[in-house]
């Protein structure tokens, strides 16, 4: 799933400025706030702020390409540092492997009501393997749904991973998987995913 933008080395997206205006160059209108985001394609980490309503999940959910703003880029190795990017003005949500999200982007729930949704949904502690990426945490699936069947197609694209934990120390409440990149998935005993947790030595990170 190529994400269309060049290496680093290539040509750089042209600036705003430099192309005729666009439906997505334009202000976003009124009423819309811009909700932060961190996210990972195939080779760049993407940070900015996405220009929609409502919650973010949902927003990718829609499968809809998305207006951005306020972008910084650099290659999902980490080999160089966060720089401008004005030239990105919308993400397909197909591009994007996992987005590292807040509370934001879960059901705005009263504890009361957040209990009694987990309620309803059998909690699972995984390992999923996203290939060069593996994030370790729960995810709350309906009973009679195994963890495997992520791995299934669905109308939900995204599949919200809590308490996650993976190779390097960015803490987020809560890590958006897109399902398509999903190559594997493993049920984990709690104990290894408190190990894994420890072993980074920052509780809630990834």
């Amino acid at each position: 799933m190529p994400f269309g933008f060049q290496r680093r080395g290539g040509k750089q997206p042209a600036a705003a400025g430099d192309q005729a205006p666009t439906p997505s160059s334009s202000k976003a209108p009124t009423g819309r706030r811009g909700i932060p985001f961190d996210g990972l394609t195939e080779e760049w980490r993407l940070v900015g702020r996405m220009e929609i309503e409502g919650r973010l999940s949902d927003n990718l959910n829609r499968r809809e390409a998305i207006p951005i703003a306020d972008v910084r880029w650099a290659p999902v190795d980490g080999s160089e540092e966060l720089t401008p990017a004005p030239g990105l003005e919308r993400i397909d949500p197909f591009d994007l492997i996992a987005v590292f999200a807040g509370a934001g982007s879960l059901p705005s729930f009263t504890d009361a009501e957040r209990t009694a949704h987990k309620l309803h949904k059998v909690a699972y502690d995984v390992a999923l393997e996203l290939p060069p990426f593996r994030v370790v945490g729960t995810v709350y699936l309906f009973p009679g749904s195994e963890p495997e069947r992520l791995l299934d197609r669905s109308t939900d694209l995204f599949v919200p991973v809590t308490d996650a934990v993976a190779l390097n120390d960015r803490d987020v409440d809560v890590v958006l998987v897109n399902r398509s990149y999903l190559r594997g998935v493993e049920q984990l005993d709690r104990r290894t995913v408190d190990a894994t947790r420890a072993l980074l030595g920052r509780p809630g990170s990834i």
